[in-house]
């Protein structure tokens, strides 16, 4: 019997003071719910009092209910039902496993009407109502956030995505400030000299994660019609007037471009953005009221072209969603990726029909493909469709995989179809459910019936199989033309798993010629029609970068582009997105094992000073400095981080591209281990040197602080103390906390660990911007006895914290370690616990990086 019906067949059967609910929302409760409740209406009127740890609300639900057989469960959570009406009938609030048990007997076939009293919590980090307290100026402001399912947090609801309701909300709130939610307001009227009560207009159907509110003293910045509202608190005001006009033409041009690409004008009644400081996730999509991460679109660092081209893709990403998430919803969790992955694949496609020469799907490659390879190749990764038995755990389906991968292989399912039946396909996707709910078969169906090609091949192995086929190529010449060409593909994951091909196969001259050769196969292995080609100087099979996997050079054709690369004017590797395709195929190279991490980075060191593509030039030091921080040996390290140092100060002050003295600066404070490296940080913090033309921001003078501390500078102390006094803002004060966990003693590490564990006042954005100065790659021996206990908060934090917390606390303390010790710390940990699966896979993810450094040490020992 499934559990969810055997639950209320017991409910039915037993007195409700006896009946045990089921914890969280299994899928069969939400699937039977489904099947019983319609036409869902709520009415809600919270009252915010300044500095409550709780808010007082009234609501009412409305409902359409089929049968009567069985009690009925409403969900909430983490807070207190005062009183409860049903149907006219005062009833005692039975509460049980987060759940409100509504007796049958009580219940109506047809129309139902709930009214209750309740009070939810608020508190500034662990909750889905949560408090941020502006050191700047002293101003409170609340805002929720409730995916994947706290809006039972927050008031009593059928909190599932496929329970779409229409939401009416009253907030009365403190007269200074003001109120966005999903609609517009309808009325204001004042209940006191002191007060203000804001009531909106109800909502279309839309999911429980969806609605949302923030309150405070917000500023609207650059009202304009036809634009976009932007919020944000008044401290920030004057910052946000230069920024606000960008980010709201983007989201306007957004807007006009997706309602013609989806046949469909936007489908709620407004849009606004509203800037949350430290919120958890760069945005979250609400109906009509969109909240975005201050920091992503109120620059913190001095910015580069690819900073403000990663706030485009912010805003269009949210943007889109309204669309793919909030119009059209996936069932279940499980198909996460209908909304992520479509976000974020139309977010570029967008920006690149904005700005065509933007070089937008280079900047995709750069963006998406790292982050799905390196979750994708691990043991711990997962099929983009993933099985979510409960909402519970519906957090685990959230990462790298619905964010990275899955627009990965939307772009080479693009490919397949062609841009014309691509588009029809998603035009008659949202078409067939507006404003309710899909599965991945609905789409999938959807491009089938368009293209007349079968897709179920693909789906299945794309959509439902995990990790990717790792392609090589060999070929061979004779009399000067290219008699073969044969791709084979292997499961990175050692299985023998085929994946359908697609790619564009290049085929390059040392004079500059190209030729490409389209590759499509269902096989272990494929011979690619050469056409009479002449020999190539080299291949590469994944170029436009279509094809998702990894696509590694044969020997032949690493050998010639680790000797042409490095050079500016080399004929045989011009085009810009060519030659990062092929960069990232040396790194690849590196984290397999197959290239030495010396002999790359000074590749890299020989080639950076004539790069001269920003974001290249960014891939390319971040590469070097892992390779320096984590797989050569010391020696090696020593002389090649002094190099660094010396080529980045004198770039950041002679380059004459902006983009790149900036990059370069940024590029610093991963070389402070040299004295070259720290002597220019303190210069700079000091005034004495400078990046022309660039003012430096407060995040940039802080990870500045931060490193010299981590490097153990003697200067430090009396750095971090002129900081300290220097900004005494609100986020000066975030920052001078988290740069305080780079002390290199046993005493700060111990301080720090117990803040992040049993500190609940502590926001959450002040631990996560602590855990990489806490974990500093140099401090390894430090941090090592913080594993274990680091594995065994894990049920903790996953329970109360924000979905993309877990992956970064496990990604901080894994990365800042290097040995084989450690390691095998944390495989004894796995087999010495039962952990739930979820769990186990994430720690297999984030342990894959010290797996690649303890494998290319032993490969490379001289390195």
């Amino acid at each position: 019997m499934r559990i969810a019906s055997f639950v209320l067949i017991a409910l039915a059967a037993a007195s409700s003071a006896c009946a045990q609910a089921p914890a969280g929302i299994p899928r069969e409760l939400a699937r039977e719910r489904a099947a019983r409740v319609s036409d869902v209406h709520y009415s809600l009127h919270y009252t915010l009092v300044p500095h409550g740890a709780q808010t007082e609300a009234t609501e009412s639900i409305r409902f359409r209910l089929a049968n009567t057989s069985q009690p009925l469960l409403l969900d909430f959570r983490d807070g207190h039902v005062a009183s409860l009406t049903v149907n006219g009938v005062s009833t005692p609030p039975d509460e049980s496993n987060g759940h409100l048990i509504l007796p049958a007997d009580k219940l109506h076939t047809g129309e139902n009407i709930l009214e209750l009293h309740f009070a939810a919590n608020v508190a500034p980090a662990e909750k889905a109502i949560t408090r941020f307290e502006d050191h700047d100026d002293g101003s409170e402001y609340i805002y929720t956030l409730f995916v994947p399912m706290d809006a039972e947090m927050a008031f009593p609801c059928f909190d599932q995505p496929d329970l779409k309701g229409r939401f009416q909300l009253t907030m009365t709130a403190p007269a200074a400030w003001t109120v966005v939610s999903n609609t517009d307001p309808v009325s204001t009227k004042a209940p006191s000299a002191d007060a203000k009560e804001t009531a909106f207009a109800e909502t279309q159907p839309i999911s429980t994660y969806l609605f949302a509110f923030a309150a405070g003293p917000f500023a609207k910045v650059h009202s304009t019609p036809g634009l976009p509202g932007i919020y944000v608190r008044k401290s920030k005001e004057q910052a946000a007037q230069s920024e606000a006009p960008e980010v709201q033409q983007m989201a306007a041009d957004g807007i006009t471009y997706l309602g013609k690409y989806f046949a469909q004008p936007y489908p709620f009644p407004k849009y606004d953005m509203v800037l949350i400081p430290g919120f958890a996730y760069g945005g979250m999509e609400h109906a009509g009221a969109t909240f975005l991460r201050e920091e992503s679109v109120l620059f913190r660092t001095a910015p580069t072209a690819t900073s403000l081209r990663n706030r485009d893709i912010l805003v269009l990403h949210e943007l889109t969603h309204q669309w793919f998430g909030d119009f059209t919803t996936m069932r279940w969790f499980d198909d996460l990726w209908l909304k992520e992955g479509f976000a974020q694949y139309m977010a570029y496609n967008a920006l690149a029909a904005l700005h065509p020469n933007g070089e937008v799907w280079k900047h995709f490659y750069e963006s998406i493909k790292p982050g799905a390879y390196g979750i994708d190749e691990t043991q711990g990764t997962t099929p983009i469709y993933q099985d979510i038995p409960n909402l519970k755990d519906a957090k685990s389906a959230y990462g790298a995989i619905v964010y990275s991968k899955a627009p990965g292989v939307l772009r080479q399912l693009n490919y397949v179809l062609g841009d014309h039946d691509f588009q029809l396909g998603l035009q008659r996707y949202l078409a067939a459910h507006k404003y309710g709910n899909a599965e991945w078969s609905d789409l999938i169906g959807s491009f089938q019936q368009v293209s007349g090609k079968d897709l179920e091949p693909w789906a299945a192995m794309w959509i439902r199989h995990r990790g990717m086929p790792q392609v090589e190529a060999s070929w061979s010449c004779n009399g000067g033309r290219l008699a073969r060409l044969t791709l084979t593909q292997h499961d990175v994951l050692g299985t023998d798993a085929l994946w359908p091909i697609a790619s564009e196969v290049l085929l390059s001259y040392a004079d500059g010629r190209t030729a490409h050769l389209k590759a499509q196969f269902h096989a272990k292995s494929a011979n690619i029609p050469v056409e009479g080609n002449a020999c190539p100087a080299f291949v590469f099979a994944n170029d436009d970068d279509h094809g998702y996997g990894l696509y590694l050079l044969d020997d032949t054709s690493r050998n010639f582009i680790t000797q042409h690369i490095a050079a500016a004017s080399d004929a045989a590797i011009q085009n810009p997105f060519t030659r990062t395709l092929l960069w990232g195929a040396l790194w690849d190279a590196v984290r397999t094992a197959g290239y030495n991490p010396a002999d790359y980075a000074r590749l890299t060191l020989a080639a950076l000073p004539n790069v001269r593509d920003e974001s290249l030039a960014a891939s390319l030091l971040g590469h070097s400095q892992t390779a320096l921080h984590r797989y050569v040996g010391d020696t090696t390290r020593t002389q090649l981080t002094t190099q660094f140092a010396t080529l980045a100060v004198d770039r950041m002050q002679h380059d004459a591209s902006q983009d790149l003295r900036i990059t370069w600066f940024h590029a610093l404070n991963g070389l402070g281990a040299s004295d070259v490296g720290s002597s220019a940080l303190r210069s700079l913090l000091a005034g004495s040197l400078s990046v022309p033309g660039v003012t430096l921001r407060q995040q940039d003078r802080w990870g500045m602080v931060t490193s010299l501390i981590a490097y153990g500078d003697a200067h430090a102390a009396t750095i971090l103390a002129e900081e300290e006094q220097r900004d005494p803002s609100g986020d000066g004060k975030k920052f001078a906390w988290a740069a305080q966990a780079a002390q290199p003693d046993a005493a700060t590490k111990q301080h720090y660990f117990d803040e992040y564990l049993h500190n609940p006042q502590r926001p959450e954005d002040w631990i996560e911007a602590s855990l990489g100065a806490f974990n500093a790659w140099n401090q390894s021996q430090l941090t090592a006895p913080y594993i274990d206990p680091a594995l065994e908060a894990l049920p903790q934090i996953k329970q109360t914290r924000k979905i993309f917390f877990l992956v970064g606390w496990l990604n901080a303390f894994m990365d800042g370690q290097q040995s084989e010790a450690a390691r095998d710390t944390v495989y004894s940990y796995l087999k010495d616990h039962s952990l739930d699966e979820d769990l186990r896979l994430k720690i297999l993810q984030s342990v894959d990086e010290l797996d690649r450094t303890v494998a290319i040490r032993k490969k490379y020992p001289n390195a």
